[in-house]
């Protein structure tokens, strides 16, 4: 049985085609996933425009944030059954030996393989999936909501467990991108002060951020960094794709504050990074997830909580790939997603 399937099949830009595949084959410890939706990531994106920044194993079926209905077990997969609602972390591949995967860092492994780059994605009708990657989706959450529980997650992990936002804490996001937005939703759930920065062009993405109760700034931040006791804001998170945004983010911060960076960004720096120092700023990275921030992410989405319905731009068939990825490029969406056929 074949199924359409949008495939990256090679570095060069614009390498992206619908594709027939067969049915994948899964393994004792894993399940076939009939998908229900996908959403298209910015890391999509950068594979079909060819400017990431990853070793992908071409050709690849693209996707990592979906899910869908159980429609097969393997033989030593106890605690799931067929038609269960699930979604799936991005960890397709790891070492369970590593000392990261051993203190349940797993995102963390240097061996891990995530879908859609590393191994074949869910842009497509059944992805094979590692039982271990599973969580329950209660029925109150549609499907084209819950596919996006991957980059709330993403969002869960930058604000809420490396940088520790607390109640009354004036945050600045740079970028109104998917995880931009989503950043300044969670730390908003925090019970922080929000102000999401963008450019003239992301008027459309900064008016949805409205809808999360933040602020929005075309442009320069700093009047709103400085407003309370003119030392800068307690946390800049940069979810932007831009290496520039670091020394912006540097500027606006206050002494012994603090920087997480979500967003990829493979341009050289060029500029002088001892403001960290003079300031005593800690700078965080943030890289994924893991099993106890999707049960939680999960929740505070069935809760209603954390709404993911303003973000998304529209639903398209996988054969309309094309269309989807473009408005999310031009920036007329923040959010596309995708249901097979």
């Amino acid at each position: 049985m074949k199924s359409a399937a949008v495939v990256n099949f090679a570095p060069e830009k614009g390498s992206v085609e619908i594709r027939e595949i067969e049915k994948p084959v899964i393994g004792d410890e894993d399940v076939l996933l009939e998908v229900a939706n996908v959403g298209v990531c910015g890391s999509d994106l950068h594979q079909w425009t060819a400017d990431h920044s990853w070793a992908v194993n071409y050709p690849v079926v693209l996707g990592h944030e979906f899910g869908g209905h159980i429609v097969e077990i393997g033989n030593k997969v106890t605690r799931w059954k067929e038609g269960d609602r699930v979604v799936s972390e991005t960890a397709a591949v790891i070492d369970p030996n590593s000392p990261m995967s051993r203190v349940g860092l797993y995102n963390l492994d240097p061996s891990r393989k995530g879908f859609g780059y590393g191994v074949n994605g869910a842009m497509t009708r059944f992805v094979s999936v590692p039982a271990r990657c599973l969580h329950k989706v209660p029925d109150q959450i549609p499907f084209e909501h819950a596919c996006l529980t991957e980059p709330c997650c993403v969002a869960y992990s930058a604000v809420v467990e490396n940088t520790g936002i607390k109640p009354g804490d004036r945050v600045i996001v740079l970028g109104p991108g998917t995880i931009g937005i989503l950043c300044a939703a969670v730390a908003r759930i925090c019970g922080a002060q929000v102000a999401i920065v963008g450019l003239e062009a992301d008027k459309h993405r900064l008016e949805i951020a409205k809808q999360y109760g933040c602020e929005a700034i075309i442009g320069d931040a700093t009047e709103w960094a400085y407003k309370r006791d003119g030392l800068g804001a307690d946390c800049v998170i940069d979810a932007a794709g831009a290496s520039i945004t670091l020394k912006i983010a540097m500027q606006l911060v206050r002494p012994n504050g603090k920087i997480t960076k979500v967003g990829w960004g493979p341009q050289p720096l060029g500029f002088s990074l001892d403001p960290l120092v003079q300031k005593n700023i800690t700078l965080q990275g943030s890289f994924s997830h893991n099993w106890p921030m999707w049960e939680r992410v999960i929740a505070l989405m069935a809760s209603g909580q954390l709404d993911v319905k303003p973000i998304i731009g529209g639903v398209w068939p996988i054969t309309e790939w094309h269309t989807a990825f473009e408005k999310m490029h031009k920036g007329e969406v923040v959010k596309s997603v995708l249901k097979p056929v």
